[in-house]
């Protein structure tokens, strides 16, 4: 069992390779982990990924969303804490405003399987949840429902929001997403993106699930 201290540098490292991979900018986005069954460690609000400490990396009730110190959560923290009451496969979350997935955010579109390892990893397509102010129960309510059997969602005119058993298949998502939107956008502007078939997409997405879930398991909550 890992220790709170190693999930806040776990934490620290996946801001930073997100960083690093131009997925978030300055203080943008939020990463989180899940600390135990009622607890998470989510990133604070308005801090720069590059300076982070692991005493800035706030400890927060998933129940109650009261949290430990007096370094303020990020203000999306009630999504993440939605995302781990409802999934609890759940052991990471990860927002972003990447590139790519928020064009398609901001366009609206939902991203059909047009690749397979968007199939296999995120899920059979890419829902948008509908716009909503942001740190609102309605835009928690909105990107769950488009979460539903999918491993990341866009959220209108705002960004991403990627999710994993681990922290390490959360930020795979994140990049097979961008990734994916990028090569959705460019394909509509080749005559229009091919999808592959919705039932071979959803099969493929179950056979990486269960394959992954076979995998050893030691290093995961």
């Amino acid at each position: 069992m890992e220790s709170l201290d190693e999930k806040r540098k776990q934490v620290i490292e996946a801001g930073l390779m997100l960083l690093n991979e131009g997925l978030v900018a300055r203080t943008w986005g939020n990463v989180s982990i899940r600390a135990d069954e009622d607890h998470m460690l989510i990133t604070p609000s308005g801090r720069k990924y590059d300076g982070l400490s692991p005493e800035d990396i706030v400890l927060v009730d998933i129940n109650s969303s009261e949290y430990t110190g007096e370094i303020k959560p990020s203000s999306e923290h009630r999504l993440h804490s939605e995302i781990y009451r409802t999934r609890r496969e759940i052991n990471a979350v990860i927002h972003t405003h990447q590139m790519n997935a928020s064009t398609c955010a901001a366009a609206r579109r939902e991203v059909p399987p047009v690749l397979d390892d968007m199939a296999q990893i995120i899920g059979p397509s890419v829902r948008v949840a509908p716009y909503a102010l942001p740190s609102t129960g309605k835009i928690v309510k909105g990107t769950l429902k488009a979460l539903k059997g999918r491993m990341a969602a866009l959220m209108a005119n705002h960004g991403a929001v990627c999710i994993g058993r681990d922290m390490e298949e959360a930020f795979v998502v994140a990049q097979v997403l961008e990734k994916a939107c990028k090569a959705f956008i460019e394909a509509e502007f080749l005559g229009g993106a091919k999808n592959i078939n919705g039932v071979e997409a959803y099969l493929m997405h179950q056979v990486y699930l269960k394959k992954y879930s076979a995998r050893d398991k030691s290093n995961r909550h």
